[in-house]
């Protein structure tokens, strides 16, 4: 009776010992889970709260949204390789990463609109969902950040990931997410196209040179938290052309992708078009740099 006591025992220490792993892990998982809610809430309220955001949610022409959704999911996975949602190791968990962000996203801006009184049962469902997509680009990207902008990191794990961006291929990648996120909070608004109208050829030389500025300064000069140090045997010449301008090239082009997507250049003259690109250019530019700040 006394053996067949410490068996039952022994086998409920070994249920219990093989248990609180798997509480451990469901609690870690739910904290993550808590923590990208908060970044999603804190990366997309100021969009979640500006008028124009509404209006292109069921406005936006279907396939420029399906695009941009297809291309921030892409964006989300390899993000997930340099510190995303939780620690991962493959292809297939920075996938999973990225689907649980964006579903965070879909339900924090779904909740949000609610909220806000913007959606209502009488909401018709090709509006509903449009609002919802488009506003779950900047919610999912702050649920992808959250563990490191809110989260307390492994140091192990937080190095490893750093070093996987170390390389040019990955410095240029955080430059483009930052520069698509930082553009993506300004575009919606009409104050880009006034902007762009009022401004001068001087002016807009003066914009394209301070956006050069102001990066390779936030990246290389002040000292931010994870300001990036010149590769060795490079000089500040080819420091500014192998990345300042690669950087403000890469924003150019996020701005016109952006300004396509919302059709703020449809129809315009060339001219036009140059200089909406030269004024989301600008925070484009410094999206760019505070990259490593915020990734």
């Amino acid at each position: 009776m006394a053996d067949r006591a410490m068996t039952v025992a022994g086998s409920t220490d070994r249920e219990g010992g093989a248990s609180a792993p798997a509480k451990n892990t469901n609690r870690a998982y739910a904290k993550g889970l808590g923590r990208a809610c908060a970044g999603a809430i804190i990366f997309g309220l100021p969009l979640l709260m500006t008028m124009e955001m509404w209006t292109l949610g069921f406005a936006i022409h279907p396939l420029r949204l399906f695009i941009f959704i297809v291309l921030n999911f892409g964006i989300l996975t390899i993000l997930s390789r340099f510190g995303g949602f939780e620690p991962t190791e493959t292809i297939a968990e920075d996938i999973l990463d990225a689907l649980g962000a964006y579903a965070v996203g879909i339900t924090v801006s779904a909740l949000s609109l609610v909220a806000l009184g913007l959606i209502t049962s009488e909401t018709p469902l090709h509006e509903l969902a449009g609002m919802i997509a488009l506003q779950s680009v900047p919610t999912s990207f702050g649920a992808m950040l959250a563990r490191k902008q809110l989260g307390d990191e492994d140091s192990e794990k937080r190095e490893e990931e750093e070093m996987r961006s170390t390389g040019y291929a990955g410095q240029l990648f955080l430059m483009l997410a930052g520069a698509l996120f930082l553009a993506f909070n300004v575009a919606p608004t009409e104050e880009v196209v006034l902007i762009g109208l009022k401004m001068t050829a001087w002016h807009t030389l003066g914009m394209i040179l301070l956006s050069l500025t102001t990066l390779h300064v936030l990246v290389y000069t002040v000292g931010l938290p994870g300001q990036e140090d010149a590769p060795e045997g490079y000089g500040t010449a080819r420091v500014f052309w192998a990345f300042t301008c690669s950087g403000y090239g890469i924003a150019m082009l996020v701005s016109l992708y952006i300004l396509w997507t919302f059709g703020r250049i449809d129809g315009a003259a060339l001219e036009v078009i140059a200089g909406n690109m030269v004024v989301l250019g600008f925070p484009a530019s410094v999206g760019a740099a505070i990259a490593r700040l915020v990734v």
